[in-house]
């Protein structure tokens, strides 16, 4: 079981994570709608996993990322992106998120993401 902080903009994908995580008894720790939300709390609550979507207004995924990692350098993050944004994908991966997951979620794919990342 792992404490997970989900960030993603909309609320429904933010409420579908968690009820798959919380299926596989994964405590969700926090939520934020955008980078800078993402940022400040995982200093506050230092989660053992973030789900970190990459497009979201005022920062980025990517630039939360990179922010996280620069003062968190063992921070475990998947990043999660709609088909399409390979690129943002192989960028975030370069920032050092972990792995990716695509939108729209399929529960087995996040449960065998966050698997692999926790290990």
């Amino acid at each position: 079981m792992a404490r997970i902080l989900i960030v993603d903009d909309a609320k429904f994908m933010r409420i579908t994570l968690t009820n798959i995580l919380r299926k596989a008894n994964h405590e969700i720790v926090g939520e934020a709608e955008n980078g800078r939300e993402a940022v400040m709390l995982y200093r506050e609550l230092k989660p053992d996993l973030v789900t970190m979507d990459i497009t979201m207004p005022e920062m980025s995924g990517l630039e939360a990322v990179k922010e996280i990692k620069k003062d968190f350098k063992d921070a475990k993050i998947i990043m999660c992106s709609a088909m399409g944004q390979q690129k943002m994908v192989v960028d975030a991966i370069e920032a050092g998120a972990k792995d990716f997951i695509v939108k729209p979620f399929d529960d087995s794919q996040v449960i065998d993401s966050v698997s692999r990342v926790l290990r």
